[in-house]
C-alpha cells in the first residue's frame, strides 16, 4: 500500500479525501467510492499502487486520439477500480472488480518497469486507460515524471471528475486527455454513472485552462443520450470550449447491466456528427463504425479530405507541416 495523496484528517478518525470530485469523507476502515482508497487508522492508502492489472501497445487512435501524435502507439496501463459506477462499462471486468468483487488483482510492477518497456516498444506515449487513472493517481503520477524525463508523452482517457488540485499536480507531465462527456444531463449522469455533470464540464473548462490538449468523447446511448436537443447542447458546450476540439460521437453496444438496449444505428451517429459541424465544431468523428467514413479527417476550411482512417489505422494522410495541403489552414493538434 502507498499513503493517498490529496486528502486530510479530520476528527474521530475519519479522512476526506481530494482527488475526484466525490470527495468522498471515509470512517476508520472503510474505503471510498472508488473502493480503492481505504482509511487505515486516520491515514488515507492508495489500494493500487504498483498494482499493473492491464497492460497493451495501441494504435493512440483506438484511445481515442486523433489530433495528438497520430500513427504513434500508446504502452497503454491500467489498474483495477472506479470512481464511477457505469451501467454500459465497457471494461466492467477489471473497472467493477473492487466494487463487484471486493477483489483488487494485479502484479507489482514499478513505474520504471512500464517507462523502460514503452521504450523498448518505441511507444511515444503512455495511457492511463481502461478503468479510470484517477483512482490510480498516485502510481501514474510517478509513472508520467519518469515518462516525460524520458520524453515519452502521457495521456489520460478519462472520466472527468478529477479536482483542480490533484488535476494541478500532474499537469506538468500531463500531455493530452480523452474526455468522456457522457451526457448533457445530470439526472442522466446520476442515473448512469453515480456522478454530476457540472463536475465533469468544470473539469473540462480546467484541463483546457491548462493547456493540456483534449479531445471529448460521447458514446450515445438509444433512448438515453441520443436526443437532438441534448446533442445540440454538447456539441455547442464543447464549442464553447474551443471549436477546434475534436468530438469523437461512438456507436453503442451492449454491455455489463445495459444488455437490453440495443446497439446505436449508424444514422444517429450520422446526425450528431452532422450537429457537431453545423455547431462551428471544426473535427467530429464517427466511432466503433470503421469503413462508414466518419473517422476522416476533412478540412475545416475548405472540406478537403486530409486523413483517411479505417478502424485505428490512417491509410492516406495529406496534412503537410500541421497545414491543409490544398488551402494551408493550420490543422489543430499535437504533433499532426
Amino acid at each position: 500500500m502507498q499513503e493517498a495523496m490529496f486528502y486530510e484528517k479530520l476528527e474521530n478518525g475519519k479522512v476526506k479525501c481530494h482527488l475526484c470530485n466525490h470527495t468522498c469523507v471515509i470512517n476508520d476502515g472503510k474505503k471510498g467510492i472508488c473502493h480503492v482508497r481505504q482509511n487505515i487508522g486516520g491515514t488515507l492508502y492508495s489500494l493500487v499502487y504498483r498494482k499493473l492489472i492491464s497492460e497493451n501497445i495501441d494504435p493512440i487512435e483506438k484511445k481515442p486520439f486523433f489530433h495528438f501524435y497520430p500513427g504513434t502507439t500508446s504502452f497503454s496501463v491500467a489498474t483495477a477500480g472506479c470512481n464511477f459506477r457505469c451501467l454500459n462499462c465497457q471494461n466492467y471486468e477489471i473497472s467493477q472488480l473492487p466494487k463487484d468483487f471486493d477483489q483488487i488483482n494485479g502484479k507489482d510492477v514499478a513505474p520504471e518497469k512500464i517507462v523502460e518497456d514503452a521504450l523498448d516498444y518505441n511507444c511515444k506515449s503512455i495511457a492511463y486507460t481502461y478503468t479510470e487513472p484517477t483512482i490510480f493517481f498516485e502510481y501514474a503520477y510517478e509513472i508520467a515524471k519518469l515518462a516525460s524525463s524520458r520524453s515519452i508523452a502521457n495521456v489520460f482517457v478519462t472520466n472527468g471528475y478529477i479536482t483542480h488540485e490533484a488535476l494541478s499536480a500532474i499537469q506538468p507531465y500531463l500531455h493530452a486527455a480523452n474526455i468522456d462527456l457522457k451526457s448533457f444531463s445530470d439526472e442522466t449522469y446520476k442515473k448512469l454513472c453515480g456522478a454530476r455533470l457540472e463536475h465533469v464540464l468544470d473539469c473540462i473548462r480546467f484541463y483546457k485552462e491548462l493547456g493540456i490538449w483534449i479531445e471529448i468523447t460521447t458514446l450515445i446511448i438509444p433512448g438515453i443520450n441520443d436526443s437532438e436537443s441534448e446533442l445540440k447542447q454538447i456539441a455547442g458546450f464543447i464549442r464553447d470550449v474551443g471549436p477546434e476540439t475534436p468530438w469523437h460521437v461512438s456507436r453503442f453496444y451492449p454491455r455489463y447491466r445495459l444488455l437490453d438496449t440495443p446497439p446505436t444505428p449508424v444514422e444517429t451517429l450520422r446526425k450528431a456528427r452532422s450537429i457537431g459541424l453545423e455547431t462551428g465544431l471544426r473535427y467530429v468523428y464517427e466511432g466503433n463504425v470503421p469503413g462508414e467514413g466518419g473517422e476522416n479527417t476533412y478540412c475545416y476550411q475548405c472540406n478537403t479530405m486530409l486523413v483517411k482512417r479505417f478502424g485505428h489505422q490512417i491509410m492516406e494522410n495529406n496534412i503537410i507541416n500541421s497545414k491543409c495541403s490544398k488551402c494551408g489552414a493550420v490543422i489543430d493538434g499535437v504533433g499532426v
